[in-house]
């Protein structure tokens, strides 16, 4: 079943059957079931919104068979009817056959169902009804449970039906072990058992069979031998033998291991029992015959043959160190297009599974990535995205075909919302789970170091966004060492796990807690960065809730958790410099950031960290401006003084200010929803008005100097609230609701509304464009910087460079206005004589420094003492015209009028022509190409070409 944790807390509980019945009961295949259920006293009991069913069956003993759509999807899971107060149904109708659309021959012994709210991010616990009049119980041991046993000993089987005499089968490992014919109740003792056995009971009354399943797992014990030198935690491949890799796991307190894959069908025996090096601790397997490009997959069954009370002594688990798992619960719902030929998650396996291959080529990166110069730290204007909300394809093939947009914005890093892999698929990626595995559902990881490379080829840095603080709950060092009373393999931390707080050491508890105090956590987290940095390239890190690494802030601590949080923490200074060393050894430009939004007294000693060196370093810390800034664009007066570095203490340019992020309600909205609408002929609820402030919004906020981030659209002026629903509605915590939308999945207008075609939001694009090549070319924006430290509507903000000479630009002046009426705004040129706008390098002559300057409301002026060498009157863009989709199956449109259209082979050959005029969004047939990689080639009126790539599915 889905397990889907985007909340900070996900509550799972379970429900008791007066709260959940069917009707008939038990449940009968063969005709028309209602199930009832009261909300009261399940996690949904204060949701108010529709509950959605994550509904299935189990056939042939196996559970969670032909879902209803998938996890999280309101257009295909089926909704509950509200029948009165806190009492719902969902009616099976004609039938669970027809309902399920499964042949009547099948054998149906259980309903399968979840209930969740519309976001997905409540739910109640894996619920299950039994299906026929025949029923069959396990008695001993427990269904699905895993016994351990030491070898030679032996395990009592007993089980019972209803409804007469029923046949009895026992198979062990494949293999038929008793039969008994016909009892209503059935005994076997197993003895002698020396090996692993995967048990099937089935039960046969008539033409219904009910399969229930068992194992025993035979402790080894430990099986001392010394581990090769230089292997790491995870896989191990065999550099010189394409048919050898070595597995090593970490797993003190644990009695032993096996390795159960594909290699060998799932049931290890003493052959593939994990070795234990005795001077590491560590247990380790090396495994033989393995076929070069061969994908294998396996999981580890760690054995506690004494677990603590309310712990599992088996836990079945992917490798920690994954870089690829396969996901039974996430898998289904990735696109074929995103990422082809993905393995198969193998049948009759749970929960995730490691992938393994040896002999796999590199990926061939570029001269520009081997070679890549990172742009300066004071230089940056990182453009912050969320892969699934980009484009419509939810996809790094996506972000490859909108190079052009990325390169005319002149942004030289984009910074990417985890992509670790997460939890679910619809997410925004904090609640990783394995951090070191690429998440499929963007694509692969060959398609990730593309878009990387391309990136570098174009000067474009890319930083990822990393969730460290925590991890959730299929993480397999979790799930190794968990409370886990209820049996469902879902748990909170033990007192003996060895990365993670039991309960979270300050006041902003996401999933659970790593101590980064421990040497195994610092290890896993220093392993991490080196995946990223040497595998894929990554440019930098940032690094989210770095308020969470401190030790130091239980929720009884002196004076208040929230209060001890936000205070100075030495520990949490002193290992996130850690790390932070750990990622310049290994590449001395690596950008390393901090979303620690906390006291300049902490800040500043890792801003002002090694900045002498050279490279110099220094952390750069997010700089949380929305507040203000939107009180700018709404029309009220802001005080943006604190987007200075030198404001808040720092030594160097290391403020990476931004007036928006991920994280905030956008201020589009807020302003059509907030604005002053005082005026009638300048109302901020207009939304053209509200577009027409931005441009200033780009002038007082990305020429401040220093780094500084943009969230993806903000250059276009992105107007859906940060609270929009999957359907389009919008529910925030302010409507009142127990839930709200803030993680759903948000419409891309766009591109469908083809907004860099509009003018009042191109011209957003454009303007920011021009500021951000100012920005990253002239020597002048890294001088320093003084702001009013005031609350005003016309920000005033004065940049000198005093390295510079006279003959440059070496001082800028920039004022706006921010009211909704005209305004004289105050100047205070530094000096008088000639002084240039530099949006247009038209110059006014300054007789006084004190001379105003007429602003209509919303406009902006940025004067320097010379022109721009950039010369921005000529300033140029690549083309910006748009193929989509791309990849494409029957057909492609393009966001331009165009006069003809031509698609050639990749080798020259002319295949179509559509030469009739056609207007943005036409459709171009290309259903009778075959599925492969194609140039197009667009004119326009003026017969102007441009050239795309399209790849035909």
């Amino acid at each position: 079943m889905k397990k889907n944790l985007l909340l900070l807390i996900l509550l799972i509980t379970s429900i008791s059957y007066s709260q959940f019945t069917t009707t008939p009961s038990p449940a009968i295949a063969s005709s028309a079931v209602t199930l009832n259920f009261n909300k009261t006293g399940t996690p949904l009991s204060s949701y108010t919104g529709t509950i959605y069913a994550h509904i299935g069956l189990t056939v042939n003993g196996a559970k969670w068979q032909n879902v209803k759509g998938s996890w999280g999807n309101n257009s295909t899971q089926p909704a509950l009817t509200l029948v009165s107060g806190t009492t719902y149904k969902l009616d099976l109708t004609p039938d669970l056959y027809a309902y399920f659309g499964i042949p009547n021959t099948s054998s149906i012994t259980e309903i399968c169902v979840v209930l969740r709210n519309d976001a997905g991010n409540m739910q109640t616990a894996d619920t299950f009804f039994n299906v026929g009049a025949f029923q069959a119980t396990l008695t001993s041991p427990a269904e699905n449970s895993s016994t351990i046993i030491t070898s030679g000993g032996s395990l009592n089987i007993s089980a019972s039906n209803t409804g007469g005499n029923a046949s009895y089968v026992l198979k062990a490992n494949g293999t038929t072990l008793n039969i008994n014919t016909a009892a209503s109740s059935y005994t076997f003792n197993h003895t002698n058992i020396t090996g692993n056995q995967i048990y099937e009971l089935e039960v046969t009354q008539g033409t219904t069979v009910i399969t229930k399943k068992f194992s025993v797992i035979v402790n080894t014990g430990t099986i001392s031998a010394a581990m090769a030198n230089g292997l790491l935690d995870g896989i191990n491949y065999n550099t010189g033998d394409a048919t050898k890799a070595t597995l090593v796991l970490d797993a003190p307190l644990k009695d032993f291991i096996y390795v159960a894959g594909s290699f060998n069908n799932w049931q290890p025996t003493s052959a593939h029992s994990m070795k234990k090096d005795p001077t590491s601790g560590k247990f380790w397997l090396e495994l033989t015959g393995l076929v070069s490009g061969t994908n294998y997959m396996y999981q580890y069954w760690v054995g506690d043959a004494t677990p603590l009370a309310g712990s599992p002594g088996l836990v079945k688990t992917a490798d920690p160190y994954s870089t690829l798992v396969l996901s039974p619960f996430d898998d289904p719902g990735i696109s074929s297009v995103n990422y082809p030929n993905l393995p198969v998650y193998p049948v009759g396996q749970e929960r995730e599974v490691t992938v393994l291959q040896t002999g796999k080529a590199a990926y061939a990166w570029s001269s520009a990535t081997t070679n890549f110069v990172k742009p300066a730290k004071e230089k940056l204007v990182v453009y912050e995205l969320l892969v699934r909300d980009f484009d419509a394809n939810k996809s790094y093939q996506d972000l490859i075909n909108k190079i052009d947009y990325f390169k005319n914005l002149k942004i030289n890093a984009i910074e990417l919302m985890p992509v670790m892999e997460f939890e679910g698929n619809e997410s925004w990626g904090y609640n990783t789970s394995f951090h070191m595995a690429l998440d499929k559902f963007y694509g692969t990881s060959d398609k990730l170091k593309e878009f990387i490379d391309l990136c570098h080829q174009n000067g474009i840095a890319v930083i990822l966004d990393v969730a460290l603080n925590h991890a959730f709950g299929r993480n397999p060092m979790l799930r190794m060492w968990m409370n886990d009373p209820d049996g469902n393999g879902w748990g909170s931390p033990s007192t003996e796990n060895p990365y993670f707080n039991t309960t979270a050491m300050h006041s902003y508890s996401v999933g659970e807690d790593f101590n980064h105090q421990l040497p195994r956590t610092q290890n896993y987290v220093q392993r991490v960065i080196k995946q990223w940095v040497e595998e894929y390239k990554i440019d930098g890190f940032r690094w989210d809730l770095t308020k969470g690494f401190t030790q130091n802030c239980p929720a009884n601590v002196a004076g208040g958790q929230e209060n001890c949080t936000g205070s100075l923490q030495q520990d949490r200074i002193d290992v996130l410099k850690k790390y932070a060393d750990y990622s310049w050894n290994l590449d001395p430009n690596h950008y390393v950031i901090f979303e620690h939004l906390g006291g300049n007294e902490e800040e500043q000693q890792w801003a002002n960290y090694r900045l002498n060196e050279t490279p110099s370093k220094g952390v750069m810390m997010w700089g949380i401006m929305t507040f203000d800034y939107n009180n700018l664009t709404k029309g009220y007066a802001g005080n943006i003084s604190r987007m200075s570095s030198s404001s808040r203490g720092f030594t160097a340019h290391r403020l990476m200010g931004y007036a928006e992020s991920h994280d905030e309600e956008r201020l589009m909205y807020n302003n059509v929803q907030a604005g002053n609408n005082t005026t009638p002929d300048h109302n901020v609820r207009t939304l053209t008005v509200a577009l027409s402030r931005m441009s200033a919004l780009g002038a007082v906020s990305l020429l401040v100097p220093g780094p500084k981030m943009i969230w993806q659209f903000g250059e276009l002026g992105w107007n859906s609230s940060i609270f929009t629903c999957n359907n389009g509605t919008v529910n925030s915590p302010s409507d009142g609701t127990s839930g709200d939308c803030k993680l759903d999945t948000k419409p891309q207008p766009q591109w469908t509304g083809k907004w860099l075609g509009d003018t009042s939001r191109s011209i957003i694009y454009d303007d920011w464009a021009k500021m951000i090549t100012m920005k990253t070319e002239e020597p002048v924006f890294l001088g320093t910087v003084t702001i009013n430290n005031s609350s005003s509507l016309l920000p005033n903000i004065k940049i000198t460079n005093s390295a510079l000479a006279s003959t440059q630009l070496k001082d800028v002046l920039i004022v706006a206005n921010f009211d909704v009426t005209p305004k004289n705004a105050p100047s205070g040129f530094p000096y008088t004589g000639t002084w240039y706008n530099l949006m247009d390098n038209t110059s006014i002559n300054v007789i006084s420094t004190s001379v105003a300057i007429t602003l209509k409301p919303g406009e902006f002026k940025i004067y320097g003492n010379k022109t721009a060498s950039l010369a921005i009157a000529d300033y140029e863009k690549s083309p910006t015209i748009v193929l989509y989709p791309n990849p494409a199956s029957d057909y492609f449109t393009l966001n331009e009028t165009t006069a003809k259209v031509q698609v050639f082979s990749i080798t020259g050959q002319l295949l179509k022509s559509f030469d009739t005029n056609k207007t943005a969004g036409s459709q171009f047939s290309v259903s009778d190409l075959n599925q492969g990689l194609y140039i197009v080639k667009t004119f326009d009126e003026n017969n102007e070409m441009k050239v795309l790539k399209l790849l035909k599915n």
